[in-house]
C-alpha cells in the first residue's frame, strides 16, 4: 500500500465522486478508479459503494479513512521537516541507461529533482540492459533504464508508455534508403550490423528467418553510437530502435522502419525492499508520482 494511494482514497472519500476527485488530484478518472480497485483488492474489502447521492464509505472504508488520515498527516509532517532542510539534501544518484526514447523521461525527472535539490549530483552510465541489470544487482547503480524484454521479478519498475519502433539504419545513398519501410528479409540481402544483446539478436534473426551462419554480419555492437560511424562508412545496415539518439546524429544517415511494425518499450527499475540514500529515494518518489499519473 502506497502513501499516494491513501491520498487518492481520502480525496475520493471527501469528494464522494470519482470525477471530482480525479480533477482535484490532477489524474485521469480511469487511473483513479484503477488505483481504488487495486486498494480494495489488496485489502480484500469493499471500501465504497455507489448511491444516488454519490459514494458512501462502508464500515471498512470508515476505518481506513481514520487510519489513513493519521498516516498521511504523519507523512506530511515529515515531508515538511525535510522540505525545510531541502537545501542540505545532497549525494550522488547513479543511473544506468540504455539508448532509448525513455531517456527523455529520465532527463525530465533529473532536471525536476535537480531544480528542487541543487546539491544532488547524477552519474549517468550508457550501458546495455544486461550490463545495467548486473550493476543493479551488485549495487553499482541505483536505478536502470532498460529496453524490454527484461525480467523484472526482482525489481520494482515503471513501464514507460512510449513505444519505440525497430528499423534499419542506412547511409542516405543506400538503395533501401528511399523506401518508407523495409522487410527484415530485404535488409538481410546486405551486410548487417546487429546488437550483441542476445535477446534482441534472437528476435531479429527470427524476423529474418535465417541463422547467423547464413548472413553477412561484419560487426556487432553494444551501443549504437559506436556503430554509427561504420554505417556511415558503408560497412552494413544496422538493426536498431528509432529512440536511440545516435539515429539522428548525422544527415548522411537514414532510419527506415521495418514492416510489419515491431515495437518495444523502456522500463525504469530499481531494487525491491532496498533502503536507499535520501537523494535516490527522492528520485524514486518522483518516478512513483509519474507512474500514478500515467493512464
Amino acid at each position: 500500500m502506497e502513501l499516494r494511494t491513501l491520498r487518492y482514497f481520502l480525496t475520493t472519500a471527501a469528494e464522494k465522486n470519482i470525477t471530482r476527485a480525479a480533477d482535484v488530484l490532477h489524474v485521469t478518472q480511469p487511473t483513479l478508479s484503477r488505483q481504488l480497485m487495486e486498494l480494495e483488492r489488496e485489502l480484500g474489502s469493499t471500501l465504497m459503494v455507489r448511491g444516488r447521492k454519490g459514494l458512501t464509505l462502508t464500515e471498512d472504508g470508515l476505518l481506513l479513512r481514520q487510519r489513513a488520515e493519521e498516516i498521511v498527516e504523519l507523512a506530511d509532517r515529515l515531508e515538511r521537516q525535510f522540505a525545510e532542510r531541502s537545501e542540505t539534501v545532497g549525494g550522488i544518484v547513479s543511473i544506468g541507461a540504455s539508448e532509448a526514447v525513455g531517456s527523455r523521461t529520465m532527463a525530465k525527472l533529473i532536471r525536476r529533482l535537480s531544480e528542487r535539490y541543487p546539491l544532488i549530483r547524477f552519474h549517468l552510465y550508457n550501458e546495455t540492459a544486461d550490463n545495467i541489470r548486473d550493476k543493479l544487482d551488485k549495487g553499482l547503480v541505483d536505478l536502470g533504464l532498460m529496453l524490454e524484454p527484461v525480467d523484472v521479478r526482482r525489481y520494482e519498475c515503471f513501464r514507460l508508455p512510449q513505444k519505440e519502433a525497430w528499423g534499419v539504419l542506412l547511409r542516405a545513398d543506400h538503395p533501401l534508403a528511399a523506401n518508407e519501410s523495409v522487410s527484415p528479409q530485404d535488409a538481410a540481402r546486405w551486410p548487417l550490423i546487429l546488437p550483441l544483446r542476445e535477446s534482441a539478436r534472437e528476435e531479429i534473426l527470427a524476423w529474418i528467418g535465417k541463422e547467423e551462419k547464413e548472413l553477412r554480419i561484419p560487426l556487432s555492437y553494444t551501443l549504437l553510437s559506436n556503430a554509427v560511424l561504420l554505417v556511415e562508412e558503408g560497412l552494413g545496415c544496422a538493426f536498431c530502435l528509432d529512440g536511440a539518439l545516435a539515429v539522428r546524429s548525422s544527415p548522411q544517415l537514414k532510419f527506415v522502419p521495418i514492416r510489419p511494425e515491431k515495437t518495444t518499450r523502456s522500463v525504469l527499475v530499481w531494487k525491491k525492499n532496498q533502503l536507499f540514500p535520501p537523494a535516490v529515494s527522492l528520485l524514486i518518489e518522483e518516478i512513483r508520482t509519474l507512474r500514478g499519473q500515467t493512464p
